[in-house]
C-alpha cells in the first residue's frame, strides 16, 4: 500500500502545489484554499516532510497580516464558507510561535461568536442564505470551533460544535434512508424547500461529504468526556450504514445524487466519494465506526483509483467526474432539483476533490500501518 499511496496521495499533492500557485483561488481568501491546505496538514504529519508545512506557511502569508488580520476575507459576510481556510492557523502558531496566526484566529472566533443562528441556534450558512443550515457550512466551522475550544481551554465551544451536528442530522435526515439532505431552511421561505420539513429536495453527495468529515474532524478535539459526544458518534454509524446501502457495487464509488442511484445523467462522482472513502476509513481507525466499514472505505478507494483516475504520458494525474459546484437559492436561483444538479459542470482536478481523494489516500495508509 505504501507504494499506492506514493503513486496517488503524495504525486497528486505535489502536481497541485506546482501548479496551485496559478490558479485562480490563490490570491483569494477562500474554503477550496482550506481544502487543500489541510490535505497538506495531513501529508506533513504522516511523512514530516518540511515542503508540506513550508507549502502551507507561504499560502497561508499571502493573507495573515502582522495584525492578525486577514486580507480579502470580511466579518461582516458571516459567511461559514470562509472559516475552513483559517484551520491551518493552529497548526502555524504551535510550530513558529508568531502572534499573528493567534491573532487571525482569534478574528475568524469573532465571526462565529456573532454568526446569525436560527431559533435553536444553527449556524446559518451564509449572511444573505437567513434561516438555513446548509451541511457544506458544518465541515467549514464545526472543526473550528472544537480545535479552538482545544487550545485555549474555552469549553463553551464544544457545546456550540456539538449542537450544530446533532440539530443539522435532525433536522435534515430522511427517515426512510437515513441520508442527509443538502439544507434545511427553518422559516421554510425558499421555492427550494419542502413546506413540511423544510428540508431540500435531494441527497446531494458531497454535501453528506462535508457532514461526515466534520463529524470525524470535530471528534479530533472533542473531550471523549463530553456528555454528547457518545450520540454523535453513534449518529456517524447511523450515517455510515445510510452510506453503505447506495454505494455502487459494481465499482465502489457513490452516485452525485445519493437518492437516485441508476438514474439517467446521474453519474458516479469523485468529491462525495473521496469524502467519504476519507472519513469512514478514519472513523473505523480511530475507533469510531465498527470495523465492517474497513472493507466499504477500500472498495472506494480502488474504485477511485481504477474508475476515476487517469494518468498522461507525461504522468500527470487527473481526478475525473468531479462536480464543479452545487447550491440552492441565490441568484440566478438554484431551486435544488434533479435537473439543477445534472447540469451542473463536471471537471477535472477540482480543488475540493483532490484534496479529499489525498485524504482518503492517507487514510487508508494510515490504518492499514496500524
Amino acid at each position: 500500500m505504501k507504494e499506492t499511496l506514493q503513486l496517488t496521495s503524495v504525486r497528486m499533492a505535489q502536481q497541485f502545489m506546482e501548479s496551485y500557485r496559478n490558479h485562480e483561488l490563490y490570491s483569494t481568501w477562500h474554503y477550496e484554499n482550506g481544502c487543500l491546505l489541510k490535505a497538506l496538514e495531513e501529508l506533513y504529519t504522516y511523512t514530516g516532510e518540511q515542503k508540506y508545512f513550508d507549502y502551507i506557511r507561504e499560502l497561508m502569508d499571502h493573507f495573515v497580516q502582522e495584525d492578525g488580520s486577514i486580507r480579502s476575507y470580511t466579518i461582516e459576510e458571516y459567511n461559514l464558507d470562509q472559516i475552513n481556510q483559517g484551520k491551518s492557523l493552529f497548526l502555524l502558531h504551535e510550530k513558529t510561535g508568531e502572534e499573528k496566526y493567534r491573532k487571525a484566529a482569534g478574528l475568524l472566533m469573532t465571526q462565529l461568536k456573532g454568526q446569525p443562528h436560527t431559533s435553536e441556534g444553527g449556524f446559518w450558512h451564509k449572511k444573505i442564505y437567513p434561516f438555513q443550515m446548509w451541511l457544506d457550512g458544518l465541515y467549514m466551522a464545526t472543526p473550528y470551533l472544537t480545535q479552538y475550544g482545544a487550545v485555549t481551554g474555552e469549553e463553551k465551544w464544544f457545546d456550540k460544535a456539538a449542537l450544530q451536528l446533532l440539530l443539522v442530522e435532525q433536522c435534515t435526515r430522511d427517515p426512510r434512508s437515513g441520508l442527509l439532505y443538502h439544507a434545511w431552511d427553518e422559516s421554510k421561505e425558499q421555492r427550494w424547500s419542502s413546506g413540511e420539513t423544510g428540508c431540500s429536495p435531494h441527497v446531494w453527495s458531497r454535501a453528506m461529504g462535508w457532514y461526515v468529515m466534520a463529524v470525524v474532524d470535530t471528534l479530533d478535539y472533542l473531550p471523549v468526556d463530553h456528555p454528547q459526544r457518545g450520540q454523535i458518534v453513534g449518529i456517524f454509524e447511523r450515517v455510515a450504514n445510510a452510506l453503505v446501502h447506495v454505494q455502487d457495487q459494481q465499482t465502489g464509488l457513490w452516485p452525485h445524487l445519493l437518492d437516485q442511484p441508476g438514474r439517467e445523467r446521474n453519474y458516479l462522482e469523485a468529491s462525495g466519494t473521496s469524502m467519504f472513502v476519507y472519513a469512514l476509513a478514519k472513523g473505523v481507525r480511530k475507533g469510531y465506526l465498527s470495523g465492517k466499514f474497513k472493507a466499504v472505505a477500500e472498495k472506494g478507494y480502488q474504485g477511485l483509483v481504477q474508475y476515476l483516475l487517469q494518468t498522461d504520458r507525461e504522468g500527470v494525474l487527473s481526478l475525473t467526474q468531479c462536480n464543479g459546484g452545487a447550491g440552492l437559492g441565490g441568484s440566478p436561483y438554484r431551486d435544488g432539483s434533479y435537473e439543477y444538479y445534472v447540469t451542473e459542470s463536471i471537471r477535472i482536478n477540482d480543488p475540493k476533490s483532490v484534496a479529499p481523494f489525498i485524504l482518503a489516500g492517507v487514510e487508508i495508509e494510515l490504518y492499514k500501518s496500524n
